[in-house]
């Protein structure tokens, strides 16, 4: 086949999962027999939970990047190129240089992919008139350019989408951060802060929401529930939100902004969603505990693109890595395929400068932390992890394959409701 090459196991995305399996992978004995190699085409790669700071002006845009080179672990190819198709019957994908490669083993993990089309104007407007967005380290810096602008009678909108996108927090902690923002510069009560989500809940975990809850009404903030953006007028300062559910499901209302935050929706890339890996939803069709996938038994799926019930975040990659290289060397000597990996997920949930509670759960929204805190309480601690200890765990540890962090609780009893 021309132009075509072939590796024992090709990892398809050099984000934080590709990077961390393939570390992990060559920590492993025996190593240099495993001929490994990513697919992935940028040059940059970002630590994305960070960019919630970077719009906030708590965290420098050029802290959150490093070269992909410099990340690629020591005896692992680097294919510089994108996947085009999938072609799991012939253990093969193409790329977009016109080449193809095989595999014995394929490693999905190609992250989500913003969809700017997706809401009316949006693609136009973002990045001037006060739309912004923390979701692309193309636009963080204008976030905190908006908020820092904010004058006294500001209207501030933070949307959420329907789910699944990245960090299920992340269009909430802009919300607290702006009014902790305003609030300090002496305006908030003359501001008004509106987080409208198109969930009928705050948050997707009830012993989390519950506090949650408690404090936008601390912040003052509109939490208007159900409510998903629709259109975007940028030069006009307005947003149109569509009703959707209740009694006025099928409306629409338009609010006016000086600032409007916005969470694109987001999904697996095209090639992976027009393939034969996927489910019904267009993500990797994997097991939920083994991260085998359901039909290719050569195919494995982690991150952002699996089709598992967990949240998307770079906490969940550091739990589903581990199991992801193990199976593939169970696999690959003959034993048994573990149903290892819980669901878990951790969401560090910056609710004022200074203040971060630390949401962590796995399937089923089981509370399971993995400090000796409150979990349902913010923390001046857990703000020095969000902004220091994690992101230093990220590059040191993490992506050189180091993931045995401090076990989550799972014997946690969560409080009856009050």
């Amino acid at each position: 086949m021309a132009g075509a090459s072939h590796h024992k196991i090709l990892i398809v995305g050099g984000g934080a999962a590709g990077i961390t399996v393939a570390a992990e992978l060559r920590r492993h004995d025996h190593a240099d027999a495993l001929d490994i190699a990513i697919v992935e085409p940028a040059d940059v790669h970002y630590y994305q939970p960070a960019l919630t700071l970077v719009g906030a002006g708590a965290y420098d845009l050029a802290k959150t990047c490093r070269a992909e080179r410099s990340l690629i672990p020591a005896g692992v190819a680097w294919i510089k190129d994108a996947a085009t198709a999938f072609a799991p019957d012939s253990n093969t994908v193409s790329l977009s240089s016109g080449r193809t490669v095989t595999y014995d083993y394929l490693v999905v993990c190609p992250g989500l992919t913003l969809n700017w089309d997706a809401i009316k104007g949006l693609r136009d407007s973002i990045g001037a008139n006060g739309v912004c967005s923390n979701y692309s380290p193309d636009t963080a810096e204008y976030t905190w350019e908006t908020l820092k602008n904010a004058k006294r009678g500001a209207k501030i909108l933070c949307t959420q989408p329907p789910m699944p996108f990245k960090c299920p927090g992340a269009p909430q902690k802009i919300a607290y951060l702006a009014a902790d923002y305003l609030k300090r510069g002496g305006i908030r009560d003359a501001c008004e802060v509106r987080f409208l989500t198109h969930a009928p809940a705050i948050f997707g975990v009830p012993f989390y929401a519950r506090e949650l809850v408690k404090i936008a009404a601390n912040h003052g903030i509109v939490v208007q529930y159900q409510h998903n953006l629709i259109e975007v007028d940028g030069p006009g300062r307005t947003a149109t939100f569509e009703i959707v559910g209740g009694d006025r499901q099928g409306s629409r209302i338009t609010l006016p902004f000086d600032m409007l935050h916005v969470t694109p929706p987001q999904a697996p890339p095209a090639a992976l969603k027009q393939s034969p890996l996927v489910n019904a939803a267009g993500f990797t069709d994997v097991h939920a505990n083994s991260l085998q996938h359901v039909k290719y038994k050569n195919v494995f799926g982690l991150g952002d693109a699996a089709g598992t019930a967990n949240s998307k975040t770079a906490a969940a990659v550091r739990k589903q890595a581990p199991v992801v290289v193990r199976n593939l060397l169970h696999l690959m000597g003959g034993s048994a395929i573990e149903e290892a990996y819980d669901g878990y997920a951790s969401c560090p949930l910056t609710t004022a400068y200074g203040k971060v509670l630390m949401a962590e759960f796995i399937y089923g929204g089981k509370p399971t932390p993995t400090f000796p805190l409150d979990p349902a309480k913010e923390h001046l601690v857990n703000w020095w992890i969000k902004t220091t200890g994690l992101p230093h765990l990220y590059w040191d540890y993490m992506l050189k394959g180091f993931v045995a962090f401090p076990a989550h609780n799972t014997h946690f009893v969560e409080p009856p409701a009050p």
